[in-house]
């Protein structure tokens, strides 16, 4: 495969749309997590609680797929894109010019933040359908990339906020967005019969179907994995290792920078290898870098009150950024490998199906997030949450080892892609 079958084979400019509208969507989605220390410095809450408000927007995200999944097929993803882009806007405007007072505020700004998290139902499916099943891995790939904006959250974010206060993150943010729409209106195009009317009887008949459901775990788990962290850790590392904001910033930016930038080559090497015996490998790595994680202890506290520097960090937090670094790397190339395998099953049902998987990584991220809230709040650490992720990595090994012969032989055959 080369790049130039990309430009003569499908609609590269709403392919180049599509990344960017979900990239600034991503990076309003995970707005929280970097900057959940400074909203929540004078509502002295704990830090279970702060985990659970970074989580809302996870979860609203999870829930406005199927909604907007629907809305794009019915009027289209370019006006459904557009849509959701203004009503964003709208609310970083009224959180940069108002702020938010209390932990309700946040909440409900994290809800509205999910659409942002929704928009993955618009774009993925907007960009898979220009192109044949051969190139629908990096394709796919090259349009979730667009999850690197939670790259450009966690590396300047906290420094923003440092100088400015958290709510000139939100007024540097307005730029690109209304930046990105403009180019987004002018520049994407909805691919030929890509407009109709989808029941919501659709989506239960789907649901009926056992491989939507194994499609639907194993996206929880790597999707599920990946905004989950980029979420979470942060937080985790401000209160696991004691680090400043900007230092957990810088820390969590590099760990997420793999996982986004290696969607796309997970996406390739399945389609050169299949997606089963790449995802299989991807996984196993995950539950190591889990189970490896969830045994790392407490770093040491500083003698100041700020916090450790990156400089000053110990080895023990450089030891768990590279354990997560590979984590997300690997989860990243798992999300561009369950996107090789969809369109080889569902072709006619892509757009329905990203919904419905979407929903279901999204609601992962919220469950991890929720999940190390819940270990810190019952046991004071973080060891719970980590091995109930890296148990479910393994599961996900077990459910692979499971359909594989199946499919293989039957809509794998089909498809003349390998899987």
């Amino acid at each position: 495969m080369k790049l130039s079958d990309l430009k003569q084979s499908g609609h590269w400019p709403t392919l180049l749309s599509a990344f960017l509208y979900f990239d600034i969507s991503f990076m309003a989605w995970v707005s929280l997590g970097p900057l959940m220390v400074y909203i929540a410095k004078a509502m002295n809450i704990p830090v279970e609680q702060k985990l659970t408000l970074v989580a809302i927007p996870v979860l609203s995200g999870a829930i406005l797929r199927i909604p907007m999944g629907i809305l794009a097929d019915t009027i289209g993803s370019k006006l459904t894109g557009t849509i959701a882009q203004v009503i964003m806007i709208v609310g970083c405007v009224y959180a940069w010019l108002f702020g938010l007072a209390n932990p309700e505020q946040v909440a409900i700004f994290g809800a509205l933040l999910g659409l942002g998290g929704a928009s993955f139902s618009v774009a993925l499916p907007q960009a898979s359908r220009w192109y044949p099943p051969h190139l629908q891995g990096i394709v796919m790939g090259i349009a979730g990339a667009g999850n690197m904006g939670v790259v450009l959250d966690t590396l300047f974010a906290p420094t923003i906020a440092e100088h400015f206060g958290w709510q000139g993150v939100y007024a540097a943010l307005l730029i690109p967005m209304v930046v990105i729409l403009a180019i987004y209106v002018l520049t994407v195009k909805d691919a030929p019969g890509s407009v109709k009317r989808i029941p919501l009887s659709a989506y239960g008949k789907l649901l009926l179907d056992t491989d939507s459901r194994w499609f639907m775990f194993f996206y929880f788990i790597t999707f599920g994995g990946f905004v989950g962290l980029a979420s979470a850790l942060p937080l985790y590392f401000t209160a696991h290792f004691h680090v400043t904001p900007v230092a957990a910033g810088l820390m969590v930016s590099l760990i997420v920078f793999f996982g986004s930038t290696f969607r796309p080559v997970g996406g390739a090497i399945a389609d050169r290898i299949g997606g089963i015996k790449s995802l299989t490998v991807m996984f196993l790595v995950v539950a190591a870098c889990y189970f490896t994680v969830s045994q790392l202890p407490e770093g040491p506290a500083p003698a100041g009150a700020a916090g450790w520097s990156l400089t000053e960090l110990p080895a023990v937090g450089w030891l768990a950024v590279a354990l997560f670094s590979v984590g997300t790397l690997c989860l990243g190339m798992g999300n561009g490998a369950v996107f090789q395998l969809l369109p080889q099953r569902f072709r006619n049902e892509v757009g329905v199906m990203t919904g419905l998987v979407g929903f279901a990584g999204g609601l992962g991220g919220f469950f991890l997030a929720k999940a190390l809230a819940t270990s810190k709040g019952m046991t004071g650490g973080f060891m719970a949450g980590f091995l109930f992720f890296g148990f479910l990595a393994l599961l996900g090994v077990a459910g692979l080892s499971y359909v594989k012969t199946r499919w293989r032989t039957t809509w794998g055959a089909v498809s003349g892609a390998r899987i």
